[in-house]
């Protein structure tokens, strides 16, 4: 395995987008929609948990809408976020001189666009917490809610220079199918049927900011939403730990006794850990597995037995039989038609 980031190979449910593909619809015409996501390289939702995307295919699409339709947030938020909301926010939090500072700059900022819900600034101890409280009685905009939380997040990072570590997330939705997918977004515990969304820091971990020019401005810009959705990985949750793990290691050596060792653990302390984050240390090698077979299929220069071999698995029945429960179809599906 040589690729060197193991969160920019990782996939997503398609479910985890079906929030705001349907959002996205009452701001263009279904041909527009058919238009975005044939561009992006997307099929439309499947409505199934087994079909995935990459982390290019959910960006693309929001780099076409944000232009297309004039609204930066896609129908995400009752009202359409005009262009040039997002560089304004950043010409705005640029400014603080603390990293809490900023918090309250964006919270002060949405405030003056979003008619649906308000961010609220609150500090208990030592924990500061920005929360997402709903105006009315309303049905939680999932993808939206994701998005706002990771942005706050993915700004104060960027300010930092670091990826900033998170004590908590909760969202005010019951826990979905694809829950898994939050944990390659947040590097923090995230639970769900909360009284409101909101993400929560630990004050000694937000110290000054560092000074921003425009010339970062307008690269964090080009690359929206990639850089404050994927911020890193490598403080996240003890699940990408292993994934992280066994993407360095070779197959033969990527077993739960190596994974332990390698994160100062006992194999039945890691086993419990990942239980409690709700995955197995077989979960998330099959879901590497499948990812980094996406990867190679994609880019077109593997046969399936390269690929099959690559990824540990004794014969190619073998690779397809697995690929077709991880996700639903056949690797064939998978390879980029040529251009």
């Amino acid at each position: 395995m040589t690729a060197s980031d193991p969160t920019s190979l990782s996939t997503v449910s398609s479910q985890f987008i079906e929030d705001w593909i349907a959002a996205l619809r009452s701001r263009c015409t279904s041909a527009q929609l058919a238009q975005f996501l044939q561009q992006s390289g997307m099929q439309p939702p499947r409505g199934t948990l087994s079909s995935r995307i990459t982390p290019d295919q959910t960006f693309r699409p929001y780099q076409l809408a944000a232009i297309e339709t004039g609204d930066e947030m896609m129908g995400l938020w009752s009202r359409p976020i005009r262009s040039r909301a997002l560089q304004h926010l950043l010409t705005t939090v640029r400014e603080a001189s603390s990293l809490p500072a900023a918090l309250h700059r964006f919270s002060t900022f949405w405030n003056l666009l979003l008619d649906d819900s308000q961010l609220r600034l609150t500090g208990t101890g030592s924990r500061i917490t920005l929360e997402l409280d709903a105006r009315y009685p309303q049905t939680p905009q999932r993808f939206g809610h994701m998005l706002i939380l990771k942005l706050a997040h993915g700004l104060l990072s960027w300010l930092a220079g670091y990826e900033v570590p998170v004590a908590s997330v909760r969202f005010a939705f019951p826990r979905p199918g694809f829950a898994e997918d939050y944990a390659v977004i947040f590097p923090a515990p995230v639970s769900f049927s909360a009284a409101a969304s909101a993400i929560s820091f630990d004050a000694d971990n937000l110290g000054p900011a560092q000074p921003r020019s425009k010339e970062e401005l307008a690269l964090f810009l080009g690359r929206a939403p990639r850089d404050w959705i994927f911020t890193g990985f490598r403080e996240h949750t003890r699940s990408l730990r292993v994934r992280d793990f066994l993407f360095r290691a070779s197959w033969a050596e990527g077993h739960l006794n190596g994974a332990a060792n390698a994160l100062n653990t006992t194999p039945r302390t890691l086993m419990r850990s990942l239980k409690a984050e709700g995955t197995s240390f077989q979960v998330i090698k099959d879901g590497l597995r499948r990812d980094l077979a996406i990867r190679d299929l994609q880019a077109g220069g593997k046969s399936i037995e390269e690929i099959s071999q690559d990824l540990g698995f004794s014969s190619p029945a073998n690779f397809h039989r697995a690929f077709l429960r991880w996700t639903g179809g056949r690797p064939s599906a998978y390879r980029r038609p040529p251009s």
